[in-house]
């Protein structure tokens, strides 16, 4: 029971004050989800809903919130391919792909590729690339209730040529390529290439996890899917919410054979994604640049500039704020290791908490007893309200 219920059922309130009170304290939305301001310098912070919306797809999302003609033709008016637009726009973006489909997540991608071609025979892996993503989930165990067994070849840290070879048998059903995208390993290391794999004789999936669809001279070291099917994979699957910027689906791009097969496959119904997705995809694969190409792109200078501007601005508001060097990361699974140049406004760390929990939140990263707030991941359409979030924190006293 809220305080204002107390206050109305102890006659404590006019019918006018009453009214007014119950009006406050409603929700500002009837999602309980908020609003967050990025400021902590990662593009896929996975907490935070991993990749930001282009305005494109969220207007697409407007437009797909009512009815569609997402499985319809309206000229010929009878049933059409459901999802044509973004499957038309997936391919035009993978020119190399045969076949394309659209699942609900990463893993499910690579989940149904297991189910409709593994099940009751052997997937074989390198032990080096038995990762384990978010929230305790582990792609061996994943693949395994599948029905698959895994044949793992090689050691954790080097797996040749010849490991694939010798693990290769009338029960294989593919040679599976995972990138860790969530770790690095050097040193004393090999891998085999996907060239090299895919003339094993054996189907090769590769999955590239974040979703590059094209080289990214950022981040010359993150696999993208035009190279792996150019390279001679049957089939490469990746994430739609990372680096592609999109909305969270699973993506299947490959040999038409592989694929029919894939989307045929009984299990292909309960992995469907729904019309909202297919709007924002589309609306991502055809639209402008996204906030996370945006943000992966952000200029050191410009990241300066900003940031001078709005500690300057705070510190005439009585704020003490400064300018420091800063490093952001891409996060969320992708490019790990990499680091993105830049700059972050730096506030005292008691702002931390009364920033995250105002609306809207304003999250930021603790780094030496300060709070740093990275400008990389806010449109500078929103520096203002950073800029009104910060003031409102010094003038209520945390702080000051």
């Amino acid at each position: 029971m809220s305080v204002v219920q107390d206050r109305i059922r102890a006659g404590e309130l006019s019918p006018h004050e009453a009214t007014a009170a119950v009006l406050a304290d409603l929700p500002a939305s009837a999602t309980s989800m908020q609003r967050v301001l990025n400021a902590t310098g990662a593009l896929l912070h996975t907490n935070l809903g991993r990749a930001q919306l282009s305005a494109a797809a969220v207007d697409a999302l407007r437009v797909a919130a009512g009815a569609t003609d997402v499985e319809l033709d309206l000229t010929a008016n009878q049933r059409a391919r459901r999802g044509r637009g973004a499957l038309d726009a997936l391919a035009q973006a993978v020119p190399n792909a045969q076949a394309v489909h659209v699942v609900n997540n990463g893993a499910g991608a690579i989940f149904l590729a297991a189910v409709a071609l593994a099940a009751g025979r052997e997937i074989v892996i390198s032990r080096g690339e038995l990762v384990e993503i978010g929230d305790g989930f582990r792609i061996p165990e994943l693949l395994e209730s599948s029905g698959a067994t895994l044949r793992e070849v090689g050691t954790t840290n080097r797996t040749t040529l010849r490991d694939y070879e010798n693990a290769i048998n009338d029960r294989t059903a593919f040679v599976l390529k995972v990138h860790p995208s969530n770790f690095t390993l050097a040193g004393f290391t090999s891998t085999v290439s996907v060239r090299d794999l895919s003339a094993l004789g054996v189907p090769l999936i590769v999955d590239i996890g974040s979703g590059l669809l094209a080289p990214e001279p950022l981040l010359p070291d993150e696999p993208d899917a035009i190279t792996a099917l150019n390279a001679g994979a049957d089939l490469v699957t990746a994430s739609g919410d990372k680096l592609l910027g999109g909305p969270q689906c699973g993506l299947l791009l490959g040999s038409s054979s592989v694929v029919e097969k894939l989307r045929r496959h009984p299990v292909t119904r309960a992995l469907r994604v729904d019309k909202l997705t297919l709007a924002a995809l589309e609306a991502t694969l055809r639209g402008p640049h996204t906030p996370t190409w945006l943000a992966l792109h952000a200029g050191p200078d410009v990241l300066r500039t900003r940031c001078e501007e709005l500690s300057g601005r705070l510190r005439t508001a009585g704020v003490p704020a400064s300018v420091v060097e800063a490093v952001g990361v891409v996060g969320g699974g992708g490019a790990p290791g990499v680091e993105l140049a830049g700059s972050a406004v730096a506030l005292p760390e008691e702002f931390a908490r009364p920033l995250r929990t105002g609306r809207p939140a304003v999250l930021g990263r603790i780094e030496k007893g300060q709070l740093l707030l990275d400008l990389r991941c806010i449109d500078a359409g929103a520096d203002d309200e950073l800029y009104n979030a910060v003031t409102r924190v010094h003038l209520a006293g945390s702080g000051a």
